[in-house]
């Protein structure tokens, strides 16, 4: 029997990487949903800011990221607790999109009744971008194999980088077109519009591509209980270094994000004096994340294939803290404006293309327990926790030490240079766990779309 040919469509994305006949279709859907998601975060990121720094200074809102995490504490427990009355597991993804647009509309309707929403709101964007995000990648590492989620993963993350980057442009306009609260109507009918997708892309992964199926569906007694997330992950040394490169890569960020906001908050009052501040801070972050989400697209589609193939997915994990111990320094001898911004810029762009694509494929060699429960407790609680530790980090830095925007630079320099050593240990662990990894069913059957 003849095998399939490549369609036109997959030998066009093979001029990124090589795909195979049949995959095209699963890529094309997953694309479209990541990139629905990340347009509708951005869309409505810049009011998230403009409502909490309109009404508290820079210190009041690194307090706040901090009680995203202690929110996580509640969450995660239920979530796990749902999870394991829910097999396949990818079944409960479509229900947890609903229930976050329901809670949209419910902000909108508290707004529209004059309820000061910005802490809240503040705390349940936080958590709805690492949800909504993490149930995505479980979900996705969940259809492929290894060698497969490594090649297409990389395909699918453009998604990711052109929503981001679409929706930090529309918002420019449309923050001032419509206001906070119709934006949050149009992010939930966004969300909605996704849920069909799900089905549709499970189905249509070619089974070659697909990650072995298991003997009998997987029920790790560690997942018992409502802490069997957290049990999960520390049980295995795996996870737990995933975990801990989590906690760093985002309180070195988190931190970042503090620098900026206090340069902002005081050009904003300086610059548009306090009647227009707030308004001037939603058009800066607007930009700001504007310039993120451009160079963030170019690195996903020109480089991290490229990274991919040269020093591979663990590899790539060193890429942002060796970026960040670099631009750390720089703003611990210039904490000017230009400076932390354009360090955040360089930054941000890096983990929302490159960084994103390679630790969400980190999770590919894990059972399915490990991807959805294991994956959504890490990217969120210990995500979250990140920002616990940069709040103490701040509330530390201001009463105790009366520390300076470049001192503050210094010790994420320190952070930065350990974010680093735990990469390579991180990269170490990544290439022994898969060089065991059994090889796709059926590759030497099917062919791959060569690149013209």
């Amino acid at each position: 029997m003849t095998p399939p040919a490549p369609s036109p469509l997959e030998r066009l994305l093979s001029r990124i990487v090589p795909v195979r006949a049949g995959e095209g279709r699963a890529v094309v859907l997953l694309f479209a949903k990541i990139f629905t998601l990340l347009f509708a975060y951005s869309l409505i990121k810049p009011v998230r800011e403009m409502l909490i720094l309109a009404q508290q200074t820079a210190e009041v809102r690194s307090y706040v990221l901090a009680l995203q995490a202690v929110a996580l504490m509640v969450v995660i427990p239920a979530y796990t607790m749902v999870l394991r009355r829910v097999f396949p597991h990818y079944h409960l993804v479509p229900w947890i999109t609903v229930f976050l647009a329901a809670n949209l509309f419910a902000f909108m309707a508290c707004g529209h009744a004059g309820y000061a929403i910005g802490v809240p709101f503040f705390i349940w964007l936080g958590i709805f971008n690492v949800m909504i995000v993490a149930q995505f990648w479980a979900f996705a590492a969940d259809l492929f194999s290894v060698e497969s989620g490594e090649r297409l993963f990389v395909l699918i993350a453009i998604g990711a980088s052109l929503g981001a980057w679409t929706g930090a442009e529309a918002s420019q306009v449309m923050l001032a077109l419509l206001g906070p609260y119709p934006l949050m109507a149009l992010t939930a009918a966004l969300l909605l519009a996704t849920v069909p997708v799900i089905p549709r892309a499970r189905a249509a992964v070619p089974a070659a591509s697909r990650p072995p199926a298991p003997a009998q569906p997987e029920h790790r007694a560690e997942l018992r209980g409502v802490l069997g997330g957290f049990r999960l992950v520390l049980a295995d040394p795996y996870l737990r270094l995933i975990a801990v490169f989590m906690v760093l890569l985002n309180c070195v960020n988190s931190t970042g994000e503090y620098l900026l906001a206090a340069i902002v908050r005081e050009h904003a009052l300086a610059v548009a004096g306090p009647a227009h501040a707030a308004q001037w801070i939603g058009e800066f972050y607007s930009s700001q994340n504007a310039w993120v989400n451009r160079l963030g697209l170019l690195v996903q589609v020109f480089l991290v294939a490229r990274v991919f193939r040269l020093i591979g997915v663990g590899g790539a994990t060193l890429v942002l803290p060796a970026v960040a111990l670099v631009g750390y320094s720089l703003i611990a001898w210039f904490p000017i404006f230009t400076a932390i911004r354009a360090v955040k810029i360089a930054e941000n762009s890096l983990n929302y293309s490159l960084q994103n694509t390679a630790r969400h494929a980190l999770v590919l060699p894990c059972d399915a327990e490990a991807k959805y429960a294991g994956k959504t407790t890490i990217d969120t609680f210990f995500w979250r926790f990140g920002d616990l530790l940069q709040a103490g980090v701040v509330w530390a830095g201001h009463t105790w030490l009366a520390a300076s925007l470049a001192q503050f630079a210094a010790l994420n320099l320190a952070l930065s240079a350990l974010w680093l050593l735990v990469a390579l240990a991180l990269a170490r662990r990544y290439t022994a766990r898969t060089a065991g990894a059994p090889a796709d069913r059926a590759i030497a059957a099917t062919p791959v779309a060569t690149r013209s």
